[in-house]
């Protein structure tokens, strides 16, 4: 890519032009996508056929930033021709201006779109909240993120599907797992992974005494079969009876499911579906997400460096946002963000949490962008 100075931009040298190649191809491969899908034989095939659907609208911010780049380069060389016509100077220098100032941002976001996406971000999720240290306020706590989120998920027409929860005497829930179904769901909850600190006046408190509580949230894609091989001889599945607050039973039967993965310890659960078939679904869908976000971790750890200077680690220790609500602020402590705990958590995700999510997609853009360099 060329420079981002104007001097750099006026002359097109041959370093462009081996870089205006390689845009062409991208265009070209991007037409070549269009017309493979009127191929009867892939319209035949609905499989193949979403493949390359998804592809190509995946390409297509891609092809069409290359498309105006090449566009600019081709339109830059005929401007500085145009300047030895005394006649088509002046639009000439006018283009030349024009198209210095719209390259730089072309060219970043192209070096952004040329940067290998997540394998993840695609995917949908299962979400889990566990109520950490703080007794019953800890427990009201995550079931404020639990509405949080799915108000979030409401207002982006994302599907919210309970797969499990123990809810608290108190309110709220002692820990809580859900599926959340979307376009591109991973890409923007993927944050939102770790240690969650809140710091208010709890409900039961007479005397007006500030606590701190916390609660844990683990984001993790979903994965299916194909992804994930989880083999029978590595499962111990208990069934045993649904229980309610307290310990109270919801129903006479052994519905319940309980799966333990003997390789790797990993123990799951639901309780909250109608069937003993239906729990054992919703518990293999928990176990797959987990071990296929113990192998994006393990992936992650061998990058080393690159890996700890994005936005977080994902781990589940690591503590990323204090919610106050006395001083009315939310802050995210990754990157200093400071939002309102009214806009944020009272108000379920509203734009408060939209606006905050944005701040951290940008904030691992830039650092990307950086590595890129």
């Amino acid at each position: 890519m060329p420079g981002c100075g104007h001097a750099a931009l006026i002359e097109v040298t041959e370093e462009d032009m081996l870089e205006r190649e390689k845009l062409q191809k991208i265009v070209d491969a991007y037409g070549d996508l269009q017309t493979k899908m009127t191929d009867p034989a892939v319209l035949a095939n609905q499989r193949e056929y979403n493949r390359l659907a998804k592809e190509y609208s995946n390409q297509g911010p891609l092809a069409k930033a290359a498309k105006r780049y090449v566009q600019d380069l081709d339109d830059l060389a005929e401007a500085k021709e145009m300047q030895s016509d005394a006649d088509m100077r002046e639009f000439a220098q006018e283009e030349i201006v024009r198209i210095e100032d719209e390259l730089p941002g072309l060219e970043e976001d192209i070096k952004f779109m040329l940067i290998p996406a997540d394998p993840a971000d695609e995917k949908d999720i299962i979400v889990e909240i566990r109520a950490g240290a703080g007794g019953d306020e800890a427990a009201i706590f995550a079931g404020d993120l639990y509405k949080m989120y799915t108000r979030f998920a409401e207002q982006r027409k994302w599907k919210i599907e309970m797969l499990d929860a123990s809810p608290s005497e108190a309110g709220g829930f002692k820990e809580v797992q859900f599926k959340v179904k979307g376009d591109k769901v991973y890409s923007e909850m993927k944050f939102e992974s770790g240690v969650h600190r809140v710091q208010r006046v709890p409900k039961t408190e007479s005397q007006g005494r500030i606590h701190t509580s916390t609660a844990t949230v683990a984001v993790l894609p979903e994965a299916d079969e194909v992804e994930v091989d989880i083999k029978q001889e590595d499962l111990r599945i208990d069934v045993y009876r649904a229980g309610g607050p307290g310990g109270q039973c919801v129903n006479t039967t052994d519905s319940a499911v309980r799966i333990t993965h003997l390789p790797t310890g990993l123990v799951v659960q639901s309780q909250d579906q109608k069937s003993q078939l239906q729990n054992k679904i919703a518990a293999m869908a928990v176990l797959r997400a987990r071990l296929y976000d113990k192998m994006l971790e393990e992936q992650r750890a061998a990058e080393g460096a690159e890996r700890r200077a994005q936005i977080g680690t994902g781990d589940r220790s690591e503590k990323i946002r204090t919610y106050n609500g006395p001083q009315d602020r939310v802050t995210d402590h990754r990157i200093g963000y400071n939002g309102t705990y009214n806009g944020v958590l009272l108000n379920a995700g509203g734009a408060g949490l939209e606006e905050l999510i944005t701040a951290l997609q940008a904030a691992d853009r830039a650092r990307k962008l950086e590595q890129a360099v």
